[in-house]
């Protein structure tokens, strides 16, 4: 079934290559949403796909860039199916 997840991380995480990082884990797991930098210094991430995909996509976020999050806050609900592809947003 699929889930989609809404992500705050904080930290450094802004300036390290997180949203193109992101963006290519995303594809290569065939992830749809989007990743955004936020004027807070936070980065939002919103994605769908199956739960165990999404599991995957965030363990590998935090495997690459564990030194620079300092906090990660996931919300779990329902998919909407709104998404086609992962794309990099701006505020």
């Amino acid at each position: 079934m699929e889930k989609q997840i809404h992500v705050l991380y904080t930290g450094k995480v802004q300036g390290v290559g997180f949203r193109f990082t992101s963006e290519s884990i995303a594809r290569s797991l065939q992830v749809s949403g989007w990743v955004k930098n936020l004027s807070n210094g936070q980065v939002e991430v919103v994605a769908e796909a199956e739960e165990e995909l999404l599991k995957d996509f965030l363990a590998r976020i935090n495997q690459v860039f564990a030194r620079y999050i300092r906090d990660t806050q996931v919300d779990w609900q329902d998919a909407t199916g709104e998404f086609d592809t992962f794309e990099i947003g701006y505020e």
